[in-house]
């Protein structure tokens, strides 16, 4: 399988005789996301499309190397991985997608989760539908859908010492179990509220069914721009969930009068530690996360298939007016 040079021109643009191409990453410590991940390998390949691969992940899946020259390419870099690619298809759960955003987030590449975890609210095919997602990416019957991310900034006696972004949510946490957090709030620049607990949660729309909702935070449409703030177990007379406005820079300092350090997490997958004194800024992220869409569900319809919701006894709006054209109701 021969390497690929990144290639910075965007998907669209390529020559003519440019094969389309589709970076593919799983997985692949699961046996059924390594057989997802062949299956995508040799159908796209079978219609003329050029899969992407890293190389490690390609040497877990065990493909013969003389069945697929060209067309698969292999690179060892995650920075430039999906560069020239149409779109990222990601075998697994939510945090293999978050990867996915991370990998991509550079270049805007779309991404489209195939779910193999347990709730998978980023995903937009389950494993049983493998060979109809395929057949849509074969005839390009998707569309894309921007999400609102997070840019994420760390100082230190007002020096940057880390930045970073994030698609569901930043979390400032207490680093030790055995005591509480100290931290004041910060919206626009004026001081909101003080409390101490276990931290404080910032989280987009799409992360609202994340850590966010695990916190008691509200869910929020994907359609509505808005940043969420969510105590964590806070011990204060304010402590309430928040909704800000998009525009809004939210500030969370861990105040010095703490005897023991906080940590920075990035959905759940990146981390920094924060001492007494530091500063995070919280801001609507410069680039958003790119998702691919089969089919325009109702964001309803996700909330009530992924959480398993009951709606036994609806009757809908269409079925009550012809209900009432019979007399049936009043």
């Amino acid at each position: 399988m021969p390497d690929r040079p990144a290639d910075d021109r965007p998907a669209d643009d390529r020559p003519a005789d440019d094969p389309r191409r589709v970076l593919v990453l799983a997985h692949t410590r699961r046996p059924e996301a390594r057989d997802v991940a062949r299956s995508f390998v040799k159908e796209l390949t079978g219609h003329g499309i050029v899969v992407r691969l890293l190389r490690a992940e390609a040497d877990e899946l065990e493909l013969d190397p003389e069945e697929y020259v060209p067309a698969v390419e292999l690179t060892d870099s995650e920075n430039d991985a999906s560069a020239g690619c149409e779109l990222t298809v990601v075998i697994g759960g939510d945090g293999n997608i978050l990867r996915a955003a991370e990998v991509t987030h550079e270049r805007l590449t779309p991404v489209l989760g195939v779910n193999l975890g347990h709730v998978g609210f980023l995903a937009e095919a389950e494993h049983e539908d493998v060979a109809a997602t395929i057949d849509a990416i074969v005839d390009q019957r998707y569309s894309t859908e921007d999400r609102l991310t997070l840019d994420v900034r760390a100082y230190v006696g007002g020096e940057l010492v880390y930045s970073t972004f994030a698609v569901n949510e930043a979390s400032v946490e207490k680093a030790a179990r055995e005591r509480m957090l100290e931290v004041v709030v910060e919206i626009d620049g004026r001081p909101l509220s003080r409390w101490g607990g276990d931290g404080v949660v910032c989280a987009t729309p799409t992360g609202s069914t994340a850590y966010n909702f695990s916190a008691g935070g509200p869910i929020v449409w994907p359609q509505v721009e808005a940043l969420c703030i969510v105590p964590i177990s806070a011990h204060a007379l304010f402590a309430r969930p928040m909704v800000v406005a998009p525009s809004s820079v939210i500030a969370v300092e861990v105040l010095e009068g703490n005897q023991s350090s906080g940590v920075l997490w990035c959905d759940g997958r990146r981390s920094h530690d924060l001492p007494p004194g530091a500063r995070i800024e919280v801001s609507r992220g410069q680039r958003p996360v790119r998702l691919v869409r089969l089919a325009e569900a109702p964001f309803t319809d996700r909330l009530v298939a992924k959480f398993g919701l009951s709606v036994e006894g609806w009757r809908g709006a269409a079925e009550r007016r012809q209900a009432r054209a019979r007399g049936d109701v009043s």
